[in-house]
């Protein structure tokens, strides 16, 4: 019979036994692990050479005396000092003889587990003691033979606690690291140790190792050690070196094989890492050596069974249709891919596997891929594990459970995925998940933890998103949402999302991948990031509370600040929606800078607001019909910005529309504001109301306007006077027009605001103004009144082109009194200034009115446009030389 170390034995005679292990003792190269009549069955050598024992041999007093003999030399060892290799492979092949005894000793059993910790050290030191550059002796392979053997005793030395996993760690170590065979053979050359072939010993104790690996999975119906051992080899199967990964690829091939053939599954399974697995597998057939990609298709050929059966034993029996489904497509697959074409193919294996794992393993297998990604030393394991990410996602994109996991993994591996295609493949992934609704928020709250300011490598995820275009509108409109929330209450520091969120808009409008949406979302971007502007004034990044977990760890330039975030974002919106007027337009006359200013900030918003109303008046009423609502919401910031533009947007046309609870109502309400900036914009809202509304259907409109705005001015305190002398000039020409107008209340009530007006910057009125007789029948009364006005505006406000507005009005009354006051204008104002400006825009304003309708109108248009003319080329008279020529004219005649 065949002993466990290769010697014939004699039966029944235990000195034989006895002197086949002093011979070991001498000859530490007569022991072979294998047996070349042994099938390749793993542990088949050493079952069959235990079956061989004669037990009659171990049992009785000749038994005893050689378990004790064994127990003494393994005592021995544990406590002596002299550890030469021969005491090593005394010890370890006396614990391996010894473990066979366990079954049917009781001795035995006592003694190996009190002293199981000094057993664990032992081999724990001794294994630390090997080299990891050489393979000179059969120590490393006698471990494993060892842990083997106690493993079929049911005492695993690797695992149950810390220091067991320890030395699991340690053993795949001490193998996988050897140098490769070829180095080997060089170093025996080099260093010869004169007593084992160093290729020989290496082939023999890598198998040993394998099939240390084996006992471990069949002996384990709950498949709990497959996760074990995945967990201690996956470093390794994702190693840079060639060798190491090959090693590792092989032992795990080999362990899958043995599995899949001795498979005896029984539940509770334990296994959680199918996911991790498989993804693993399938990176390996796309390998560049071609050993590991043949050795882990084979190794995935029988993965493939073993989850059949795992699936099989853990499916649910409502499920079964689906599982029979699933099966049948696997069958057919397996019918008509053979293994070359496995490891060929790796997206293949993720369009199989795909129907049998559950949401949380499809979110190992990506996690997983993604690791690949980062593979510097080979493109082409880059190259399959984008592949297998696209392919996984859109197969199984709606049964994702831990989607926040694999866009964090994404956005930790960004920084290392260095190859452009696997790069964009990797952001693809995240383009796919963000695009299903049912994944958008959890995409975007995971993305926003981790703000661009602190980790700049998101910058080109959110440029580079690529959506359909069904998808673009709500992706934006969920980014936009999470902004707006953080202007609904006042904060003593800034929401970390705030400033995420817009330095994401920002990005998204650089990348225009979603430019359709932007259009279509662009009166709520714009009010938003506005908004954003005001709170971020004077803030920089100390100010943003931060939450545990966000991405902090890149630092911040000092000209960061949350300010500037929002200011890019605004400007990038106008040019990604080409509003270049309106950019231009706050460019020339300042107007960002007003925006950052904090007592400056609503005059930039209306300075905005009136550029986009001039050039692009569709989307001015768009955002007019937006901040109806927004006027009520949000805390005081939000609802000063909005009521900054709304009211610069009421010289719309389109503002007559709007009902006076949107219009007069709530500018009395502001006009009654605590906040003195409320205030100011109500006296502003009611100006524009004069200057444009004055629609035939609504003639209260105008008279509630003038006559809230005579109480406001009444109201207003002293501190406030300066700020409001703006408006009031505005009001003077539209209250003095409306002296003429058709209904006798607005001309009343006119007459008595522009009075107070005039009251406030104490200027007296000429007593021609109260005159209620028509303009132009007293033409020398309304030259003294426009003379007055002239004056007293000059170079504060242009009344000239205010009063041209009024040259348009549908009342014939205000149409003929605004014609009849720019002639008059252009008669006493400063005619090198008219010169210097030209007099051809106010032509070409009155000439069309020489076809009104009413004649008396275009007979007072003939006279203005006379009086225009002659003031541009003539300069203006001074008195002294009026006085020269009338002497001179007096002494002629």
């Amino acid at each position: 019979m065949v002993s466990p170390y290769g010697s014939d034995s004699d039966s029944g005679s235990v000195d034989l036994q006895l002197s086949n292990l002093e011979g070991i003792k001498k000859d530490p190269n007569n022991f072979d692990l294998i047996d070349s009549d042994v099938s390749d069955t793993p542990g088949t050598s050493l079952k069959v050479v235990t079956e061989n024992i004669i037990q009659s041999e171990l049992e009785g007093p000749p038994g005893v005396i050689i378990i004790e003999r064994l127990m003494n030399s393994i005592q021995n060892y544990l406590n002596g000092d002299r550890k030469g290799d021969l005491e090593k492979l005394t010890f370890l092949r006396s614990l391996s003889t010894l473990s066979r005894t366990l079954s049917y000793d009781e001795t035995t059993e006592s003694f190996i587990h009190e002293h199981i910790s000094q057993i664990l050290d032992a081999i724990t030191m001794l294994i630390q003691q090997e080299p990891l550059h050489s393979l000179f002796s059969p120590v490393r392979q006698e471990v494993f033979i060892a842990i083997t053997d106690l493993s079929y005793q049911d005492v695993n030395l690797l695992h149950g606690s810390e220091d067991r996993s320890d030395l699991f760690n340690v053993l795949i170590k001490s193998i996988i690291t050897l140098p490769s065979i070829k180095t080997l053979n060089i170093l025996q050359t080099v260093m010869p140790s004169g007593q084992y072939n160093t290729e020989s010993l290496y082939r023999q104790t890598f198998q040993a190792f394998c099939e240390m690996l084996q006992c471990m999975v069949m002996q384990d119906p709950h498949l709990e050690n497959l996760g074990r051992i995945l967990e201690h080899m996956e470093p390794w199967l994702q190693s840079a070196k060639d060798h190491e990964r090959e090693r590792a690829t092989v032992s795990m091939s080999q362990m899958l094989g043995c599995l899949s053939r001795h498979l005896n599954l029984q539940p509770p399974l334990q296994f959680q890492k199918l996911g991790n697995l498989v993804a693993l597998m399938a990176l390996l057939c796309g390998d560049p050596v071609e050993e590991v990609a043949q050795e882990a298709a084979e190794g995935t050929h029988y993965l493939l069974h073993i989850t059949l059966r795992l699936k099989c034993i853990t499916n649910d029996k409502r499920n079964r249709q689906s599982l029979k489904e699933a099966m049948k497509k696997c069958k057919e697959f397996l019918e008509i891919c053979s293994i070359k074409q496995f490891y060929s193919n790796p997206f293949k294996i993720a369009q199989v596997f795909e129907v049998f794992l559950s949401p949380n393993e499809l979110g190992q297998f990506i996690v997983t891929t993604l690791d690949g990604l980062k593979n510097l030393k080979h493109p082409c394991t880059q190259q399959s594990a984008g592949e297998l990410l696209v392919t996984l996602v859109k197969s199984a994109e709606t049964r994702f459970e831990k989607v926040s996991d694999i866009i964090g993994a994404i956005c930790v591996r960004l920084p290392v995925i260095s190859q452009p295609n696997a790069r964009q493949q990797a952001l693809s992934v995240v383009s796919l998940f963000i695009s299903r609704p049912k994944y958008t928020d959890v995409v975007l709250n995971h993305l926003l933890f981790h703000p661009i300011p602190f980790d700049r490598h998101l910058s080109e995820l959110w440029r580079t998103l690529d959506v359909d275009l069904p998808s673009t509108t709500w992706i934006l409109w969920r980014l936009l949402r999470k902004l707006q929330k953080c202007h609904i209450v006042h904060q003593e520091k800034m929401d970390y999302v705030a400033v995420a969120a817009t330095d994401a808009l920002y990005e998204v409008f650089v990348g225009n991948k979603l430019q359709a949406a932007t259009y279509r979302l662009f009166p709520q971007l714009l009010m938003a990031l506005l908004i954003q502007v005001h709170h971020s004034i004077g803030l920089t990044m100390s100010d943003i509370t931060i939450p545990n977990g966000v991405y902090t760890k890149q630092e911040v330039t000092s000209t960061s600040t949350p300010l500037s975030f929002a200011i890019q974002a605004t400007k990038t919106l106008l040019l990604r929606t080409a509003c270049w007027y309106e950019f231009d337009a706050m460019e020339k006359k300042k107007g960002w800078n007003l925006l950052e200013g904090e007592n400056f900030h609503l005059e930039g918003v209306s300075l905005l607001a009136h550029a986009l109303l001039e050039k692009h008046d569709i989307l001015a009423h768009k955002v007019l019909y937006l901040l109806i609502p927004l006027l009520n919401r949000g805390n005081e910031k939000h609802r000063l910005t909005s009521a900054a533009f709304f009211v610069e947007l009421f010289q719309s046309p389109l503002a007559k529309r709007l009902p006076s609870r949107y219009t007069i109502t709530r500018l009395e309400e502001w006009l009654h504001h605590e906040n003195q900036q409320f205030r100011v914009l109500s006296l502003k809202g009611i100006d524009n109301l004069l200057c444009h509304h004055q629609e035939k259907a609504r003639p209260n409109i105008h008279l509630l306007a003038v006559n809230l705005f005579g109480d406001s001015i009444k109201k207003v305190k002293c501190k406030d006077k300066k700020d409001i002398e703006g408006q009031i000039l505005e009001s003077l020409i539209p209250l003095l027009l409306h002296l003429q107008d058709e209904d006798d209340a607005v001309a009343e009530e006119s007459c008595r605001v522009l009075t107070i007006c005039c009251q406030f910057l104490k200027w007296k009125l000429p007593r021609e103004v109260y005159n209620k007789d028509p303009w132009h029948s007293n033409p020398s009364g309304i030259g003294v009144v426009c003379k007055f006005f002239e004056q007293k505006c000059r170079g504060k406000y242009n009344i000239m082109m205010q009063t041209m507005k009024y040259t348009q009005n549908h009342q014939v009354h205000l149409r003929r009194a605004a014609v009849l006051f720019t002639g008059l204008l252009a008669k006493y104002m400063d005619h090198s200034e008219l010169r210097m400006k030209g007099t051809e825009w106010i032509e070409d304003v009155l000439r069309p009115l020489l076809h009104d309708s009413e004649p008396s109108v275009r007979i007072i248009t003939s006279q203005a446009l006379c009086r225009v003319q002659n003031a541009g080329v003539e300069s203006e008279p001074r008195p002294v030389m009026c006085r020269l020529r009338n002497l001179f004219n007096y002494i002629h005649n």
